[in-house]
């Protein structure tokens, strides 16, 4: 399964289907994908979960619907 770098728009759209919303740890500047009952994640709005994914090099990467956070790979 190859995991393919995607728009924080196409994000957006795969976790309102999913019931998923951005969050950060408490904290930290970490961010991940939370249903919101984890204790430990905040929920963040879209704006700071881009602008923390631009600070930090990240990026969405998707496969089957399945969404992953991780460096983001370097343009040529």
């Amino acid at each position: 399964m190859v995991m393919e770098p995607i728009s924080i728009e196409k994000a957006m759209e795969i976790a309102k289907k999913k019931g998923i919303k951005p969050g950060r740890v408490k904290g930290t500047n970490g961010v991940q994908f939370t249903k919101g009952r984890n204790p430990r994640l905040e929920i963040v709005n879209w704006d700071e979960f881009k602008a923390t994914l631009s600070k930090r090099k990240l990026a969405v990467y998707e496969s089957g619907g399945w969404m992953k956070i991780m460096k983001a790979k370097r343009k040529k």
